[in-house]
């Protein structure tokens, strides 16, 4: 790597930084945007490198309350892909440091630069510094399961339809928070369990088991759901114990809705 990068976006850049490299890259300090921007860029390219990502630890949790962000870095995660610790004393740019180059990323109006100085005693420095600061970095929890994960269980443990709608949903999304930012995981879950008539109780079981929320938490979003005329239930008898709770949407034109349709109308009746 030898070349500046000058491009429309931070995602071009990181683009032409993860072809070019090979080995161990240290992303120092990165924005918000560039954090998710990276994760993404690491999913699309067939061989990329392994990225140790470190970043203060507020940014990282803004940009992982994102289900779809945090879904796909628990996959890179688990691939040994990418890891996550926490910078405690952050240096004014952000960094991407390969093992022959020292980028920085530079925003300036609608274009993003790539500064990249490549002198072997410098990029050695740098390395040398960030390896430091990693090994006394705090690594960060990531507690949301792998985003592959979710949707193989999902397939297997409640039903093909239900995880294809799961998708169809999330991917109609371009961010999934909850709190008025995009319908969040649980909010998704339940949606798509009504639309299937799926048991809560299978629903809520699922997700506590692959580590999606707590069951305590999928029945407070069922009664949200509830109160905002999205879902309802029926009661079905089983052989022992109290009935199970079988998940509807609440009306025809819920049942009717295409699955962006559904979601444009659960956000909005949810943030009203």
């Amino acid at each position: 790597m030898s070349t500046n990068f000058l491009e429309g976006d931070v995602g071009a850049v990181l683009a032409g930084v993860v072809r070019d490299s090979s080995g161990l890259v240290y992303a120092v300090n990165p924005t918000r945007e560039t954090i998710s921007e990276l994760i993404f860029c690491l999913h699309d390219v067939a061989d990329p490198p392994t990225v140790r990502l470190l970043a203060p630890g507020d940014p990282i949790k803004d940009v992982m309350a994102d289900f779809i962000v945090a879904g796909h870095a628990a996959d890179l995660l688990a691939a040994d892909t990418l890891e996550l610790r926490v910078l405690t004393e952050a240096p004014e740019a952000s960094l991407l440091v390969t093992e022959s180059a020292v980028v920085s990323l530079v925003a300036a109006d609608d274009r993003v630069g790539g500064l990249t100085a490549t002198d072997e005693a410098f990029v050695s420095a740098m390395r040398d510094r960030y390896e430091r600061e990693w090994d006394e970095a705090e690594p960060y929890s990531l507690r949301t399961p792998p985003l592959s994960r979710v949707r193989e269980t999902l397939a297997a443990d409640i039903g093909a339809d239900t995880a294809e709608d799961f998708d169809d949903l999330l991917d109609s999304l371009p961010v999934a928070k909850g709190d008025g930012e995009g319908l969040d995981e649980v909010a998704i879950s339940l949606l798509v369990a009504a639309r299937n008539g799926q048991l809560l109780y299978d629903m809520s079981k699922w997700g506590e088991d692959v580590g999606l929320a707590s069951k305590a938490t999928f029945s407070r979003m069922k009664t949200r759901l509830e109160d905002s005329d999205l879902v309802e239930t029926e009661k079905v008898p089983i052989d022992v114990g109290r009935p199970r709770l079988r998940l509807r949407l609440a009306s025809d034109d819920l049942k009717d809705a295409p699955i962006p349709e559904l979601a444009s109308i659960a956000q909005r009746r949810l943030d009203e």
